[in-house]
This record gives structure tokens, C-alpha cells and sequence, in this order.
């Protein structure tokens, strides 16, 4: 994340037209205490205009409040769905995803087009895994599929062994939503299990982002996920990210850079447009939003709706070996994707809020 936000920034020398930007980078350690302590440090002593970043869920909550106080401009990566939905705040806008928004996307796919009438489902037992979960299955069940079971692995698992083993293997395809370190334990248990080869792998987009990609391997190939952004994807703003990431990175970017270059791509354009007088926050807020749909993005077209969220492209990726090396190729993209899917979002904030049991798994 932090070396997404540099390229974009070194990328405009440090300017925004007159305005001379500077980056100053926290680390919250993943406390929420430590979180407001650095926040407050940033805002009273950095006096900063505008605040990126922000990935756990736990720490976005936290840092609503004193970015409401404030009137801080904030730039969110974090995805907890209501936090632009049932919770919205004026101040804080999201650049990346809401995180039911691209499994919608994937329900539909395969119901539709994979096919899958029986499915179950294995993910991280938080709320990013429960909503996405969430996300999936309604829209699978809308489609005429059925979840016939939910299993959720704790965050501090590293032998997958006992869930896959409940895993029947008389379903279509088994849905997973396990990301970074745990993506691929879960891999290499997975390709060990008797599944691999009998029940499809098919799921979160991040499961397979080029983050955790590069410690996978074979079992992974066929894998179909849903993701906002991927390496591969054809058009001008990526091709020129691309050129601009493996020349500074020596490697394959990750979703994670991707997205933290939109979020300062944002910022500069937004500062530029205001000639550098940022002291407005509600200005500079408005601003911010004008240039995420202004700026040509590496994603695709992106248009914030009335509660900050992007609605943007989902693609259906799936794992492919090319030239030696594993990579999300795109087959399949859903254009400008709602977080409400294709409710309207009065009728879809009447329906419970996705968690653990909602929906639940019906007999």
C-alpha cells in the first residue's frame, strides 16, 4: 500500500501543480488505540490535509469518530460493507471496494454461466469473511444455486486439513475467501486434500492477487475469483501503471498497489484543481470525489455514489500458467458494478446486514 501511494506521488515529482506534497506514513500496528494516537499525532502536529490508506476493518471503525470531529478528507481501503452503507460517513470515501460488491458478481457467474446449482462455502472467520460469504451467496441463491453449507476456520488456523475433510464431495465447487498468509496455507492444504482435482476452487478475487500468488502453485490453476483490478487487464491507465510499477517494483504489482495509486492519484488531481488551497476540507473532499471519476484509472471507469463508494468493474479472473509463471487472467468483466448489486439500494439496506448467519443456510 505504502509503495502504491509513492509511485503515484513520485510519479507527479511531489506536485500538485504549485502545491508541493508531502507523504507521512503511520503504522498502527493493528490496534485501535495506536490507530487514534497516530491520527491525532498526524492531524495536531502534521497538520495533514487529507488522510490514505486504512486496510483492517477494526481500524476504520475506530478512526470514524475523530475523522468526523475533524472533517479530515479520508481516502479508505478498508472494505466493511456498512461503512458505506448502514454507517456512512460525510468524510471518509472509499477507493477500493465494498467487500460483498465483487462476490455479487461472482454468485452470478457461477450460477449462470459456471453452471453450479450445490456449493459450500470456507472462509476466514471475521467480518470481511462473512461478508463476502454474504455477498456470494445471495446472489448465488437469487440465481437458482444453493449454499448447503458454511464453514468458517479461525484466524490463527494453519492446518486446513480438519474443514476440508467436512467438505462433501458430491458439490459443484467449494467457495473460499482467505487472503495474504492464510491464502496459501489454504492452497497447499487444499492441493493436498482429496478435493483437489474432484471439487472446483473458486472464490475471492484476493485469494489469488499476485500478493499471495507468488508463494502458489499448481494446485491453483482453474481457480475463478472476482476482483476489481488485475495485472492483465487491457487499457491505457493500466498499461502505462504497469510500465510505471515493474519498473520501480522489479516485480508484478499487487491489487493492493494498484488501489493506493488510485487513492493518490485522487489526492494530486484534487489539490491541482484547487490550485494548492487545500484549508477547505469540505472543498477538497468535493474535489477528491470530481477526480475519481475524472482521472483515468488503471481499474477501469470509476463513479462514487451518493454514500462514497465506487461503483466500478468487476472482473471474473481465473489462475492461468503463461510463459512459467501463475497469473489472473480476465474472462469475464461486469461492467460499472454497484455495491448493491442491481437492488436498489433503499429495498437492499431493508435486508440484514450480511454476518455469520445472515443469510443463513436453509434445509
Amino acid at each position: 500500500m505504502h509503495e502504491g501511494i509513492k509511485m503515484a506521488l513520485e510519479q507527479a515529482g511531489y506536485q500538485a501543480g504549485a502545491a508541493k506534497l508531502e507523504l507521512i506514513a503511520e503504522d498502527h500496528e493493528g490496534h485501535p488505540a495506536t490507530a487514534q494516537a497516530k491520527y491525532r499525532k498526524l492531524v495536531t502536529q502534521d497538520k495533514i490535509h487529507a488522510l490514505a490508506g486504512v486496510l483492517l476493518s477494526n481500524i476504520g471503525y475506530a478512526l470514524v469518530p475523530p475523522i468526523e470531529r475533524d472533517r479530515t478528507p479520508s481516502l479508505f481501503l478498508t472494505t466493511p460493507d456498512d461503512l458505506t452503507k448502514r454507517k456512512p460517513s460525510k468524510y471518509i470515501l472509499r477507493s477500493n471496494v465494498a467487500a460483498s460488491q465483487p462476490m455479487h458478481a461472482l454468485g452470478d457467474y457461477a450460477a449462470k454461466t459456471l453452471k453450479y446449482k450445490r456449493v459450500v462455502t470456507m472462509a476466514m472467520d471475521n467480518p470481511f469473511g462473512h461478508e463476502q460469504i454474504g455477498g456470494f451467496q445471495r446472489v448465488f441463491e437469487e440465481s437458482g444455486g444453493k449454499v448447503v453449507q458454511k464453514l468458517w476456520v479461525p484466524l490463527n488456523v494453519v492446518d486446513f486439513a480438519p474443514f476440508l475433510t467436512q467438505v462433501p464431495r458430491d458439490v459443484d465447487a467449494l467457495v473460499q475467501v482467505f487472503v495474504a498468509g492464510q491464502a496459501v496455507r489454504f492452497a497447499r492444504h487444499y492441493g493436498d486434500s482429496a478435493l483437489h482435482g474432484r471439487v472446483p476452487l473458486i472464490g475471492s478475487g484476493v485469494f489469488a492477487d499476485q500478493s499471495a500468488l507468488v508463494g502458489m502453485g499448481d494446485e491453483v490453476i482453474g481457480h475463478v475469483g472476482a476482483l476489481i483490478w488485475a495485472p492483465t487487464l487491457d487499457n491505457p491507465a493500466n498499461r502505462a501503471f504497469m510500465r510505471l510499477a515493474e519498473e520501480k517494483l522489479k516485480r508484478t504489482p499487487s491489487y493492493f498497489h494498484a488501489v493506493m495509486y488510485s487513492a493518490g492519484r485522487w489526492i494530486i488531481e484534487a489539490v491541482k484543481a484547487l490550485d494548492g488551497k487545500v484549508d477547505d476540507r469540505d472543498r477538497l473532499l468535493a474535489a477528491i470525489k470530481k477526480a475519481s471519476e475524472a482521472t483515468p484509472d488503471p481499474r477501469g471507469p470509476i463513479k462514487l455514489d451518493e454514500f462514497g463508494n465506487p461503483t466500478e468493474n468487476v472482473y471474473i479472473v481465473k489462475v492461468e500458467e503463461v510463459g512459467g509463471k501463475l497469473q489472473d487472467t480476465i474472462i469475464h468483466t461486469y461492467p460499472m458494478v454497484s455495491q448493491f448489486w442491481t437492488h436498489k439500494p433503499d429495498d437492499f439496506l431493508k435486508t440484514p446486514a450480511y454476518d455469520r448467519s445472515y443469510p443463513p443456510v436453509k434445509p
